[in-house]
């Protein structure tokens, strides 16, 4: 997968420039070599240079070259086709950029050695330029990110939810604006994770999937024999079957999915028992940290609104039954409505429900329909109040 992938590399900031006197473009190209790479780095010398190439079975080393004394290093030679690549510093820990390299490219790279991951100096590929705009704003992103999670704990997961989305929309807006206007560029392999509901579809502009297909459908004419085409293919696919799940279960038309399962002393409990109450089906688990501290919130609205027609049906994640019932307990989950098959991620509930993630919440009517997902902290409560007003 595009993301899994993605998730190998250290997204950092590269500016661009060029060398002088060995410049990349000058190094020939023979004996069926269709690549090169090379540049200078300060603080490397002597140091081995490894080009390795992204798959879904793992890194796959494509070439490797120990720098001189002044830190200059040359590769040449036979990249399969288009795709993700990483150029690694030895085993220095995270020296590490990505490079989405194409057959007949010439690669210049210069920089510090302290600096590598996050300020390379990059040129020579049709890719090079968006690419320094992407990490310049991707290296901000990061660094703020950083600051964003000291704050957990002193502000509301809606508080950093809305900063957190604040701050990534700078980097998702570039990507998409540059993938828009030149869908066909290589590195429209790192910007396309910023059009992909990685934060679940309520968070999602559904406008990005335009943005997706198009890119797809030009890397299926300029690359068509990239297995990282049909990769993105498959997953623009996934998303829009996602996608029109997520809309069918908002829409207020959508029966909830029938759930029989067993509570802690294995009498079966359905949902469809509790007809004629509002219902929050809580997807959650003992081992899940979001889900205990989303907790206490729910507790407290179970008891503000247990009388006025509202309960709670937790369908749990958990594998230990030992481990389930004590957090019922220590939270001190009140409602009678708990199940679950211990089956955890394996659990047929996920695909019946079309989540990837909890806490995962399904609010349903009174005659069982569906009329929000998603809802925890303040914006359950407000519904609630919407719903059952004093």
């Amino acid at each position: 997968m595009i993301n899994r992938i993605l998730g190998l590399l250290f997204i950092s900031l590269i500016l661009v420039s060029c060398s002088d006197d060995k410049s990349v473009e000058n190094i020939p190209l023979e004996n069926g070599d269709n690549f090169a790479v090379q540049g200078t780095i300060k603080g490397a010398e002597n140091k081995t240079f490894y080009l390795e190439a992204l798959t879904e079975k793992g890194q796959v080393s494509i070439s490797e070259n120990k720098a001189d004394e002044n830190g200059f290093f040359k590769m040449v030679g036979n990249i399969p086709g288009f795709g993700m690549y990483q150029l690694r510093i030895g085993d220095e820990k995270g020296k590490i950029i990505p490079l989405t390299l194409v057959p007949q490219d010439r690669v210049e790279i210069t920089g510090d050695l302290a600096t590598y991951e996050t300020k390379p100096i990059v040129t020579g590929t049709k890719w090079a330029d968006v690419m320094t705009e992407y990490m310049a704003k991707y290296a901000v992103f990061h660094k703020d990110q950083e600051e964003l999670i000291k704050l957990q704990g002193t502000v509301s997961d809606k508080e950093l939810t809305e900063k957190y989305l604040v701050m990534k929309g700078i980097v998702d807006d570039f990507a998409i604006q540059k993938m828009n206007s030149d869908p066909s560029n290589p590195f429209n392999l790192v910007l396309s994770s910023s059009a992909t509901p990685t934060m679940g579809f309520e968070y999602w502009d559904p406008k990005n999937l335009d943005v997706l297909k198009k890119v797809s459908a030009a890397f299926e004419k300029e690359f068509p024999d990239s297995p990282l085409t049909m990769t993105l293919a498959n997953q623009v696919y996934q998303i829009e079957e996602g996608y029109n799940k997520f809309s069918e279960m908002n829409s207020g038309d959508k029966i909830a999915p029938e759930i029989a399962l067993n509570n802690p002393d294995g009498k079966e409990i359905r949902l469809s028992s509790l007809k004629g109450q509002y219902v929050l089906i809580d997807f959650w688990a003992s081992w899940c940290s979001p889900c205990r501290r989303e907790n206490p919130n729910l507790v407290r609205l179970y008891e503000m609104y247990k009388n006025k027609g509202f309960t709670v049906y937790s369908v749990s994640l958990d594998k230990k039954l030992d481990a389930w019932k004590a957090a019922i307990k220590k939270d001190n989950l009140s409602w009678p409505n708990h199940v679950s098959d211990l089956m955890q991620w394996d659990s047929p509930m996920i695909e019946l429900y079309g989540f990837n993630s909890i806490p995962h919440t399904v609010l349903i009517d009174k005659e069982g329909k569906i009329i929000a997902t998603g809802l925890r902290g303040s914006s359950l409560e407000q519904k609630l109040k919407e719903l059952m007003p004093n």
